[in-house]
């Protein structure tokens, strides 16, 4: 890896827009490099992943109105058009994207990676599927585009913190997408750069969607950014520009919006020829919650088994949990948002609250993406008593190990202390998710398919779930037909027993 030295530029010092960081990841998208079996196997995991989340999230409001707005536009003139999630219909890409990309989003279930940042890459592959099917694009051009995407996405999260400037973190993924479609369709670098630019002018909005009152628009946020991403690339296509430079210019992104005039980062960025290896960095969730929630859910369900007094409020005096500034700040007691300890909450803020969730995973010994957060379960009077007395602490040792760039010092755990009503205490923590690659148990082909294969139960037939898995598994030597069959279609009738969402300008 190479390190690109982003920082601003005033307007007369004729900086080349060669040196720009659009121009180097467009660069990047340009490179015909080889793609390592070892990633591409990684990329038919996280094809699979996104499709089970999205299934069991397709009958959800938000999720069934996005369908609803892709199932309004027909197919744009430029292509077949692209499937829409849960059904064989096809409409335009930028639609497709956007449904596809909210169904992906809703359950807060799919692929991390966490660094200076954080990110969901697997927010990339709808917009990048949409594309490919509306074009007729194989396999492989599939293949290299989501290579290239979660790159881009993982390198810009590598060195670029939004979250401590309040901006949202899909800013680094509507770049990513453009960057993907610009390798999937081997556009020239002028293209790609052109649409890199738009689709980070057009993405950046500030990460209120993720504090206080947590909203649908959580799931939305990176289904736009995919879906403006599109756009971007057709405007681009077209000969249209963007504003530059977008993150050096004196008044762009990094001198207004992030760390200043006087600001140096260093952005990690392959060597020529050197292969996109950052999907491999990348990991799933076992549990339908944020992600710094993952290893606490599983520390709490190994309480629920050594300590089962711990499940019962008139027990425990206290829980802290000893944890990294970002869980403490974002997930936590931190936030300051009493949203996180309201037995009203929306599933949303619930699944952004390390209280909640620890509270009910250490009562049930496990945790499910749809009973842990029913209205009934959050009100239950024991949970909210046991709830209120967790509450979580920064300890510069567990922020250090966040931040830590040495794979086996990263970590995303806490230590919890919990304190007994007879003065006794029970001290245990955990590094990270049971799921993660140094985990308990990583997730393998065979977990990515088992959780596919469960979350669909209900929602797709047997016979759905095991055509789609084949094509997955041959994602990398599908031709064009298999590409546009790469998506998942609900069992019949099954989209008609949601309540039909309110209906709007389209």
């Amino acid at each position: 890896m190479r390190l690109h030295e982003l920082r601003v530029h005033r307007s007369d010092e004729g900086f080349p827009r060669e040196g720009e960081l659009a121009w180097q990841l467009a660069e990047l998208a340009a490179e015909d490099v080889p793609v390592e079996d070892e990633v591409a196997e990684a990329v038919v995991d996280r094809v699979l992943d996104d499709a089970a989340v999205a299934a069991a999230a397709l009958l959800r409001p938000p999720v069934a109105a996005a369908r609803a707005q892709a199932l309004a536009h027909p197919p744009s003139r430029g292509g077949a058009g692209a499937r829409v999630v849960g059904t064989d219909v096809r409409t335009s890409p930028e639609w497709a994207a956007w449904a596809g990309g909210v169904a992906v989003r809703e359950l807060d279930f799919h692929d991390t990676f966490l660094a200076a940042d954080y990110s969901h890459p697997g927010d990339n592959v709808p917009a990048l599927v949409a594309v490919a099917q509306h074009l007729g694009l194989d396999g492989a051009a599939l293949l290299r585009g989501v290579v290239t995407a979660y790159e881009v996405q993982v390198d810009l999260v590598r060195a670029i913190c939004l979250h401590e400037h309040k901006i949202d973190h899909v800013a680094h993924l509507g770049p990513a997408v453009a960057a993907g479609i610009g390798a999937m369709l081997r556009l020239p670098v002028e293209t790609t750069y052109q649409a890199i630019g738009q689709a980070l002018h057009t993405t950046t909005a500030t990460r209120q969607s993720r504090k206080g009152a947590i909203s649908t628009w959580k799931a939305y946020a990176p289904a736009f950014a995919g879906k403006v991403a599109v756009e971007a690339v057709d405007r681009a296509m077209r000969g249209q520009t963007s504003p530059a430079p977008v993150w050096e210019g004196e008044d762009g992104v990094v001198a207004w919006l992030l760390d200043g005039p006087d600001a140096v980062y260093r952005v990690p960025l392959p060597e020529p020829g050197e292969p996109r290896r950052a999907i491999l960095d990348t990991y799933t969730k076992e549990h339908s919650a944020e992600y710094q929630a993952q290893a606490l859910i599983d520390l709490a369900r190994r309480l629920h088994r050594e300590h089962p007094a711990l499940r019962e409020p008139a027990n425990v005096t206290s829980i802290v949990l000893h944890t990294s500034h970002h869980t403490h700040v974002v997930i936590g007691s931190g936030s300051g948002d009493p949203q996180k300890y309201d037995p009203g909450a929306s599933r949303e803020t619930l699944d952004h609250s390390v209280p909640y969730v620890f509270a009910v995973a250490l009562q049930d010994g496990g945790w499910h993406h749809v009973d842990s957060y029913a209205p009934e379960r959050a009100r239950r009077p024991d949970t909210v008593a046991l709830w209120r007395k967790v509450s979580t602490a920064e300890d510069p040792a567990w922020t250090a190990r966040y931040h830590a760039t040495d794979p086996a010092q990263k970590a995303f755990g806490a230590r919890v202390v919990a304190t007994l009503a007879d003065g006794s205490t029970v001290v245990d923590e955990i590094a990270v998710a049971d799921a993660h690659p140094l985990g308990a148990h990583p997730f393998t082909r065979a977990q990515y398919e088992a959780k596919l294969a469960t979350l669909a139960d209900g929602v797709l037939t047997a016979a759905e779930v095991r055509r789609f898995t084949d094509l997955a598994r041959r994602l990398p030597r599908l031709d064009a037909a298999g590409v546009r069959e790469l998506g998942v279609v609900a069992a019949p009738g099954l989209l008609e027993t949601a309540p039909p969402p309110p209906t709007g300008l389209f």
